[in-house]
């Protein structure tokens, strides 16, 4: 059954004038760009894929980032790896805010550029810095990986989506440039389930959303991992917290449940707090998607 089955149709909407804007200059740019740094959101890396991508990268190095590795147990990630190499495609995955696994992706843009200096040195051309491009959806953690590549702090970084608003080059060092982006997130998202992901995750940028719709949606999405793949998510991550077990409930019901247990009856309070709960990483890791198959 599909998790929107229950609810409303065109559930999430967004109003992203500024996206849009960007996304234009964002095209402009990167006719003078060689690499694009794809970053993904390691939880949902399906829901966190631009459907432009494609275009956007023709003729270009791809360097595909997925952050947020510390909020997936490593047979995610190693589940991840494995399907993303049988699409043809190396996936390096980070923890940008600590740094882990941010040397790999330097490494792979660095390398990318010395074959590009090799092909200006073959045509008589001087070498120059290789510029790179970080795109990807609001809030992924572009703005903290640029920060891990340069190891300052040069671009604003926030637990909300949407802060980079502005284009701009940043010298990562003599051989590389990079161009931090805002987030850019379709202009349509016909597809609910991952647009309900996304909201999960906090990675809509400009939206609007029923958080009680959201976090019910939380609690289905788990339960049915818990069901079909229950290696892939830690035990009971609901009950541990909240001393309140959701098996025999739908989200909704436990959305309820759980109001009444804890929050006085306050359902909105319940489903902001357990969706902050999530996006902090205190239910543990838990992926909201796997591999198709």
């Amino acid at each position: 059954m599909s998790i929107t089955q229950n609810y409303k149709l065109n559930i999430i909407q967004w109003y992203p004038g500024h996206i849009a804007k960007a996304e234009k200059k964002l095209t402009e740019y990167l006719k003078l760009v060689d690499v694009v740094l794809e970053v993904r959101d390691a939880r949902i890396p399906l829901a966190t894929h631009h459907p432009r991508i494609g275009e956007w990268v023709t003729g270009k190095t791809r360097v595909l980032v997925l952050n947020r590795v510390d909020m997936i147990l490593p047979q995610v990630q190693q589940v991840w790896t494995k399907w993303f190499k049988s699409q043809g495609e190396l996936p390096y995955f980070t923890n940008a805010q600590q740094g882990k696994g941010v040397g790999a992706v330097l490494k792979a843009a660095q390398a990318a550029g010395v074959a590009i200096n090799e092909r200006r040195n073959s045509r008589g051309m001087l070498p120059r810095p290789v510029r790179a491009v970080v795109i990807g959806f609001p809030n992924v953690g572009k703005s903290a990986l640029i920060n891990r590549l340069l190891k300052r702090r040069v671009v604003e970084s926030a637990a909300r989506p949407g802060v980079t608003r502005q284009l701009r080059w940043v010298r990562i060092s003599e051989e590389l440039e990079l161009l931090d982006a805002p987030g850019v997130i379709p202009l349509k998202l016909e597809n609910q389930e991952a647009a309900l992901k996304l909201a999960i995750c906090d990675d809509i940028g400009d939206a609007s959303y029923d958080n009680q719709i959201v976090a019910a949606t939380l609690v289905d999405i788990w339960k049915n991992l818990r069901v079909n793949t229950a290696d892939f998510i830690p035990d009971n991550p609901l009950e541990s917290r909240y001393k309140l077990d959701p098996t025999p409930l739908t989200g909704e019901e436990y959305m309820f449940a759980l109001a009444e247990y804890r929050y006085q009856g306050d359902v909105e309070k319940t489903a902001r707090s357990l969706l902050t709960d999530f996006r902090k990483g205190l239910l543990g890791e838990i992926p909201l998607e796997l591999p198709p198959g």
